[in-house]
């Protein structure tokens, strides 16, 4: 009874909230799914200018990233936002899975720290963002302790989500995996670096933000 009394008190004062200021929406889930390679397709189809760096190696993206205003126009429609790229939710973080993607000692301790830290704040953010689009690499197994987690922090705290199978692209992309994994969010397959299906996602952003 209380956690429904207390879902009903965030939805409200989200609603009340998202038309006084841009919503927030936060792009989440685990190191290189794909979410800077979004945040920067968004970026420029909106803006005309990318938000972050991209690395094949892990953690890349150890700061929380704000990109304001950006107006997204779909079928007369108009919804204003500020997209939210945040580090990537790992369970586990060791300097020497850096070593082994070929960084320095010094330096794998560093961006080990660096990870933690983020993977910290991304969790804070949770507390300030309207929407969450989860991205998930559609090669890997979804069934991972990872993405449940995030998952079960975004119902408990009844955040609208939308799942973002990414990388479509490639021959080993399943998004009917993410899908049975998580049936009670829409899922939409996308590939974020070649662009592919990226308006069926934007109509997406629409249906979350409702």
């Amino acid at each position: 009874m209380f956690n429904a009394i207390r879902q009903f008190i965030n939805k409200f004062f989200r609603n009340i909230f998202s038309k006084k200021k841009n919503i927030a929406l936060g792009l989440y889930g685990p190191p290189n799914g794909g979410k800077t390679t979004l945040a920067n397709k968004v970026c420029m189809d909106w803006l005309g200018e990318e938000m972050g760096t991209v690395s094949n190696i892990a953690h890349e993206t150890r700061e929380i990233q704000i990109k304001e205003e950006i107006s997204l126009e779909k079928n007369g429609k108009v919804i204003k936002f500020n997209l939210v790229d945040t580090p990537g939710i790992a369970t586990r973080i060791d300097y020497e899975d850096f070593l082994k993607a070929g960084l320095n000692e010094k330096e794998a301790k560093q961006r080990a720290k660096e990870a933690t830290k983020g993977v910290i704040e991304s969790i804070k953010w949770l507390d300030d963002v309207d929407a969450v689009v989860v991205v998930l690499d559609s090669t890997k197994d979804p069934y991972s302790q990872v993405n449940i987690t995030i998952i079960g922090n975004l119902a408990a705290r009844d955040i609208p989500v939308l799942i973002v199978a990414n990388k479509i692209d490639l021959k080993k992309s399943s998004v009917k995996k993410i899908q049975a994994a998580f049936p009670q969010y829409e899922v939409i397959g996308i590939s974020a670096k070649d662009g592919d299906n990226m308006d069926k996602f934007y109509e997406g952003l629409f249906e979350v933000f409702k």
